[in-house]
């Protein structure tokens, strides 16, 4: 891509070297200045991606150029020339926003691979309008995010799914979105006008779920003083959304079979059988098969939920979505704390860029939250993300004042922060699912509860999709 560029500097014998240089070497446009003053008058009725500006000039300083190039062009990027003695006034200009600086005597190959660099990164900021551009235009979805190919293709199997009856199971890891999908489903049904009721099988206690799927008549159990109608009964005309369905037991696997198989279900201690008018959609972070073969999971029960399939990826496998989907969270989160946070800075794009995300979109949308909470500025800055906090290692939380302990003190303290790390990122992992947890750990779940009580960890915190009406955005739901 052609670009346009600005050299900006009182020796015309400079001037003629860069102009040369650009101009022999690269297909880019470019207009020289020796007197700071036009050039800023130049950079009033002409776009140019690029500015290099001598720090030491008459009439005006390079900072101050810099300062009015940021003012009068905010997306133009400024290069600083500088000789050995003001290296320090050069970084200075770095932090004020300037994309780079050079030393003189300039190398010829430095020029090109700085022209180079700044070229790329205009193109990713082009990208960024589009982008922006993009979710200001979007429709249909409004909370789901993204224009990969691979989200292109889960648009495209959602319209020609959601007007049908055929039974839906979402898969993919924790945090990438599977409520979302099931939801977006569901509007786009012929059933929109109908009630999607949402089960979390991993927050229902195993002793009532069935009397909270089925319901219950009066003097079915202790404790039943009246009849009570169920979740199956309150999706009657509407949409069932079964959430991390492969934890289900296989006694209410078997129940769940009788439902899909013929329409029907009996609510504890009655010997009534009633129908339900139900389109069902069911999501979960297992590998079903998996779980086939270890007698874990009804396979006559996968293949009645396997008729339309959403697999969802891990968000690094989709990274070209991350800056629509920082956009999109930074709008939501500016509305939510009354800010107004228009931007997100290059350096904090290219850090966001480069996360794992092991927590997928949840975790860069807590991110983007943290940051418009802290950011005191109208752009957010990567001082704002914290994102080294996200990594601090177990030692320098306890650095402070460990070596300060007796030996007993800091061994307990130390076993403390690792009961609780550790812990909390089982959890996290296994959506608050406290027998995946222990299993994971391999120990018994009676002792995880204990060491749970011990750090006051409570698995409901780590538990999505908790409630029947909960509309969050992509990456807020399992």
């Amino acid at each position: 891509m052609a670009g346009k560029i600005l050299v900006v500097d009182d020796e015309k014998d400079m001037l003629t070297l860069f102009q040369r240089i650009i101009k022999e070497n690269t297909g880019h446009e470019v207009a020289v200045e020796n007197d700071p003053l036009k050039a800023v008058e130049r950079l009033r009725t002409d776009s140019f991606d690029l500015v290099f500006t001598d720090l030491k000039m008459p009439k005006m300083s390079g900072i101050k150029l810099l300062e009015k190039i940021k003012e009068i062009r905010s997306n133009a990027s400024v290069v600083v020339m500088t000789a050995y003695g003001t290296i320090e006034t050069a970084v200075e200009a770095t932090h004020k926003g300037a994309f780079d600086y050079i030393t003189k005597p300039f190398q010829r190959e430095r020029i090109l691979l700085t022209i180079e660099k700044v070229m790329k990164w205009q193109e990713v900021l082009g990208e960024n309008v589009a982008l922006r551009r993009a979710l200001a235009e979007k429709e249909g979805f409004s909370t789901i995010v993204g224009t990969s190919p691979i989200m292109r293709d889960i648009f495209r199997c959602i319209r020609q799914a959601a007007p049908t009856m055929g039974t839906v199971l979402i898969t993919g890891p924790s945090g990438t979105g599977k409520e979302l999908i099931a939801r977006a489903i569901h509007e786009h049904s012929l059933r929109y006008t109908g009630k999607m009721i949402t089960v979390n099988c991993t927050a229902i206690p195993e002793n009532v779920m069935e009397s909270e799927l089925f319901g219950h008549v009066k003097g079915a159990f202790t404790g039943a003083w009246k009849d009570k109608k169920g979740l199956v009964e309150a999706a009657h005309l509407g949409t069932l959304f079964l959430d991390e369905v492969g934890d289900l037991k296989p006694w209410l696997q078997t129940k769940l079979l009788r439902l899909l198989q013929e329409g029907e279900y009996k609510p504890v201690g009655s010997e009534i059988t009633r129908k339900a008018d139900i389109r069902f959609i069911a999501a979960t972070n297992h590998d079903l098969r998996a779980d086939i073969q270890e007698k874990r999971f009804r396979e006559d029960l996968f293949y009645r939920l396997n008729v339309i399939r959403f697999e969802l990826p891990p968000l690094k496998e989709k990274k070209q979505d991350i800056p629509l989907l920082t956009y999109h969270f930074l709008k939501k989160y500016t509305a939510l704390n009354g800010k107004n946070i228009t931007e997100i800075s290059g350096n904090a794009m290219k850090a966001l860029m480069q996360q794992e995300y092991p927590g997928n979109v949840r975790e860069l949308e807590n991110i983007i939250e943290r940051g418009v909470i802290f950011c005191s500025t109208n752009t957010l800055k990567l001082k704002d993300l914290s994102l080294d906090d996200q990594h601090a290692s177990l030692f320098s939380n306890l650095a402070p004042d460990l070596f300060r302990l007796s030996f007993r003190e800091a061994k307990d303290k130390v076993i403390h922060m690792f009961h609780s790390q550790y812990i909390q990122t089982l959890l996290s992992e296994s959506g608050g699912n406290v027998s995946r947890a222990a299993d994971t750990a391999g120990i018994q779940r009676q002792y995880l509860h204990r060491l749970m009580k011990e750090v006051n960890i409570d698995a409901e915190d780590f538990k999505v999709g908790k409630s029947t009406s909960r509309e969050t955005d992509f990456e807020s739901s399992s």
